[in-house]
């Protein structure tokens, strides 16, 4: 129960909902709003800056080595789940407005987290260094795959996928990512230093997407949008998207016969979702009047996947002594 309820007060946690509760009762409208997408442009280009100069460079390239456990990893997080999330939007086209069933490919194709993925397995006992490469490379190739793979599954008449993000991406996505990976050498020590200062920008940074989008969505009324028979289908679907992803993750580990350690590591970071990776890509790719009901099964997701994750890290761990 205590290692259930320690997930709210993770600060992320906490800032996400706060977000969602500031968007609900002040959201961005009128002239502020070409403001705020300035700003929020000016955080994720800053965040992703960020990720580049800290992603274990030298880790990455030495773990990729190992096939036998990322190839499948990349395959299940982005393929499986891709797959889970376009089945999901199909099954939602006739039950949740269009653009929240778009979300569940959106979900489907996003890269694992980082940092909670790598503390659930030193929690469970698992494989970290395995699983700071498999967030990191997952992470990596997410700034890339991403949003070809949405790309690829969206139905054509599906809204909000606004293809001049994909220029957008480049500029403030891919261009700081890589940028942080070239100066990594450099500036890399400066950020490890300030690990803390630098946690905490991640963190309002992303807050700042999600409220930006969210209040978008509450603009068109997303509370009196969903009735409770849409709000049962939404949850209900994003259950299986988080029974896929966690007992598949599982499953696919035992099949691959990996040690419990590595299936660990392969549990966390092939269910867990990012919304690091999520909230700045939904406000690029998607068009402002649809990113934030984009991002509902993403957020979703996102919370109770902390919840689960707690519980069954202590349940391995447990396990183990």
């Amino acid at each position: 129960m205590l290692a259930r309820l320690s997930s709210f007060f993770d600060p992320l946690v906490r800032l996400l909902v706060l977000a969602i509760i500031l968007a609900s009762i002040v959201p961005v409208s009128g002239e502020a709003v070409p403001v705020a997408r300035l700003v929020l442009d000016l955080a994720i280009f800053l965040l992703f800056l960020l990720n580049g100069l800290r992603l274990p460079r030298g880790d990455v390239l030495r773990g990729m080595r190992d096939a036998r456990f990322l190839l499948p990893l990349v395959a299940f997080v982005f393929g499986l789940m891709g797959l889970a999330g376009w089945l999901a939007s199909g099954a939602a086209q006739s039950v949740l407005p269009a653009s929240i069933a778009l979300g569940f490919i959106f979900l489907g194709v996003l890269p694992s987290t980082v940092q909670s993925a790598t503390a659930y397995t030193s929690i469970a006992g698992g494989n970290v260094a395995h699983s700071v490469v498999a967030a990191a490379v997952l992470n990596m190739l997410g700034v890339f795959l991403t949003a070809p793979l949405i790309a690829l599954l969206a139905r054509s008449d599906m809204p909000g996928i606004d293809l001049g993000g994909l220029e957008r991406i480049g500029m403030i996505l891919i261009l700081p990512f890589v940028l942080g990976l070239v100066l990594q050498s450099r500036l890399g020590g400066f950020v490890a230093e300030r690990r803390r200062l630098v946690s905490w920008m991640d963190r309002i940074a992303i807050a700042t997407a999600v409220y930006i989008a969210f209040s978008s969505a509450v603009r068109q009324g997303i509370w009196t949008m969903l009735d409770p028979a849409a709000w049962g289908w939404l949850l209900a679907l994003v259950a299986v998207m988080l029974l896929v992803g966690f007992a598949g993750a599982w499953l696919l580990g035992r099949l691959l016969g990996l040690e419990r350690g590595d299936q660990i590591a392969f549990q966390f970071a092939g269910a867990q979702k990012s919304i690091a990776m999520g909230a700045p890509l939904a406000a690029v790719l998607f068009t402002p009047q649809v990113a934030g009901l984009v991002l509902l099964p993403v957020l979703i997701y996102h919370l109770v996947q902390m919840i689960v994750s707690a519980p069954l890290a202590a349940r391995f761990s447990r396990q183990l002594s």
